[in-house]
């Protein structure tokens, strides 16, 4: 099975300058025009359960972490969370410090030991361009934007540039920017699963099957994750305190079973509309036939229009 990697390198000149298309020339200016503002914090000694409260009651998939004095201290993304409950390395927290323990892992842990410390980030006089250089070169969806004090004055996600930069047909088609190759789960399978796989391949969301594989019943995504969790759905499924037993839940009882597709043949202008119209960062995309040959999502459109 193909995995999809961060393209954006290929992208740059020989003075290691990303090569801009003409759009972003055209619509250069302060990133504050784009900013999602103010920014949504946490403090770094907060528990990871007020994390994903509050990713949940804000809905959002990123907190900017903040110290003390309300400065930046890092950040905390829903795949941060994904990774720390089942899906990745730092499930070894979970394991090792709390035996497993979801009340523990949720209730004592502190931010500060899953965050991303002291991360890339524009300010206020930064450039649009030069925000989409920290995005395109190290592979990020979100930017915290920082005033001059240091304290946070916002963020910038692709959907804030994908919407800012795509507002007519752009000549490219769907096909020439979407994944082919997709890395897929089952509804069948446990939500553990799923959260192993967006941790292995760097994924934000994994298309759903059928339990024959032939056709698409949903998506599932770490933002499925924070509800589930932020919620505490999760937590009323409990008969112990072993997060295993958490983990055991089907897919298909936290997936979106909204499915929305576009054809491979569209316009990726248009495909970013149907985005937007949907408040959704993804599409399936499928032929003439009805049959599914890829996914596209903003990061693809964001390199198709930004990059050439």
């Amino acid at each position: 099975m193909a995995v999809r990697r961060w393209e954006g390198t290929k992208y740059l000149r020989a003075d290691a300058e990303p090569n801009w298309s003409q759009r972003i020339k055209e619509k250069e200016g302060d990133i504050t025009l784009i900013a999602s503002k103010p920014a949504v914090t946490i403090t770094s000694t907060s528990t990871v359960l007020e994390a994903v409260e509050r990713m949940y009651e804000k809905r959002v998939r990123g907190l900017v972490v903040v110290d003390s004095s309300d400065k930046l201290k890092g950040t905390i993304m829903a795949t941060d969370v994904v990774n720390y409950l089942g899906g990745g390395s730092l499930y070894t927290i979970v394991e090792q410090r709390h035996g497993h323990d979801i009340f523990g892992a949720l209730r004592s842990e502190k931010v500060e030991s899953i965050m991303n410390p002291t991360p890339l980030y524009a300010t206020v006089s930064s450039k649009i361009s030069e925000t989409l250089k920290l995005m395109v070169l190290n592979g990020m969806g979100l930017v915290p934007i920082v005033a001059a004090d240091g304290t946070p004055y916002g963020v910038v996600t692709e959907h804030d540039i994908v919407r800012y930069l795509v507002n007519k047909d752009l000549g490219i088609k769907v096909k020439d920017v979407m994944t082919s190759n997709l890395v897929v789960t089952y509804e069948s399978d446990t939500i553990k699963r799923a959260a192993q796989l967006m941790s292995l391949y760097g994924f934000r969301r994994v298309p759903v099957l059928s339990a024959d594989g032939t056709y698409v019943v949903g998506i599932v995504s770490a933002m499925d994750f924070i509800a589930f969790f932020g919620s505490h759905e999760a937590l009323k499924k409990l008969s112990s305190y072993d997060i295993e037993e958490v983990l055991s839940t089907k897919v298909s009882d936290i997936m979106s079973r909204d499915v929305v597709t576009t054809d491979e043949d569209e316009d990726v202008g248009a495909a970013a509309s149907i985005m937007n119209s949907h408040n959704t960062n993804s599409l399936i995309v499928v032929d003439k036939n009805n049959e599914v040959k890829g996914i596209i999502t903003e990061r693809d459109i964001l390199l198709s229009v930004a990059l050439r």
